[in-house]
């Protein structure tokens, strides 16, 4: 008996709550709809506030109690996760209030907004520069707040995902075999970065995409790429000292110098068969010119001959 009066009274709070929430939902009575609505929002019942919110811009407009919808609104779809919605209201709070004890709160809520919509490093870079902008738009404007500090380390969190976002995007090309994109695109990292922790690393993956691609490389191109993998081997050997990087630099370097033995031998190779071919082409035209001047000659005999019986066969008529 006891349990079914716990069970009835759940039910009737349940009922009771959705009734008013209907009430709330269908009344024009800005007062009640904004009382419920925080209610809702102080138990934390976020997407239900929201609605009662959401009916009130127009109710309350020009009232003591917009910002306070502007407010709370923003809160709660923060909360809900409405990164995007939340930051545009925060932003919105900040400029349409400007004396509001609120306003620097609503700005730091704002950036903090476009920060969490972009955590995930596999989301369009455009995110993280609008966050990036906006936590420096903060500082700008409050430079003495308490809450600098953090949005600094939120600054440099983003840059680093952005880093690391394109050095994931590096390691693509290096893993496709795209080796001359994979060296650019880590070159371009360290000018993008040049404060970057992952130096050591993307210095390894250059050393790697050089020596695959002078190895790889076409006959015309394979010698100055050789130099340049192995002058960064070198390079690396001085960066970074007695590392498994410096290692990995000698390895390939040993590598590197076999393959230039092998080139050498190849250009000879290559040089004397052009020289081969050369001499044969100059045979072979000293060989067509001789036919040409023989054939010349051929043809001029035979014109003085036709030219000489011609001028004997005139003179013959001319004594008849």
């Amino acid at each position: 008996m006891k349990k079914f009066s716990i069970i009835l009274l759940v039910a009737l709070g349940l009922s009771s709550c959705n009734n008013r929430m209907n009430q709330a939902m269908k009344s024009a009575d800005k007062d009640f709809i904004l009382e419920t609505a925080n209610e809702y929002f102080a138990k934390k019942k976020w997407g239900k506030a929201l609605s009662l919110y959401d009916r009130l811009p127009n109710l309350v407009a020009g009232t003591d109690d917009a910002p306070n919808v502007v407010y709370n609104s923003a809160y709660a779809n923060y909360y809900q996760k409405n990164y995007r919605l939340a930051g545009h209201q925060f932003k919105n709070f900040s400029a349409s209030y400007p004396d509001d004890a609120r306003r620097e709160e609503a700005s730091y809520m704002a950036a903090l907004c476009y920060y969490e919509g972009s955590l995930d490093y596999n989301l369009d870079q455009t995110n993280t520069d609008l966050a990036i902008n906006e936590l420096q738009d903060f500082i700008n404007k409050y430079p003495n707040s308490e809450r600098s500090k953090n949005i600094n380390q939120l600054i440099e969190e983003l840059m680093y995902k952005q880093e690391f976002k394109a050095y994931e995007n590096a390691k693509q090309y290096f893993k496709m075999g795209l080796y001359k994109s994979s060296d650019i695109a880590f070159e371009n990292i360290l000018e993008d970065f040049p404060a970057t922790k992952l130096r050591p690393k993307i210095y390894d993956y250059i050393l790697k995409s050089k020596y695959e691609l002078a190895v790889n490389s076409k006959f015309d191109l394979k010698k100055e790429r050789l130099n340049n993998a192995e002058a960064y081997t070198k390079f690396i050997e001085k960066e970074l000292p007695n590392t498994e990087y410096s290692k990995t630099a000698v390895a390939l370097r040993e590598k590197l110098e076999r393959e230039k033995e092998k080139f050498i031998k190849l250009e000879a190779e290559v040089e004397a068969h052009k020289a081969t071919v050369l001499e044969k082409q100059k045979a072979e035209q000293k060989k067509q010119e001789e036919k040409k001047a023989e054939k010349e000659q051929k043809n001029l005999s035979t014109k003085e001959e036709v030219s000489t019986e011609t001028k004997s066969s005139t003179t013959f008529k001319i004594r008849r």
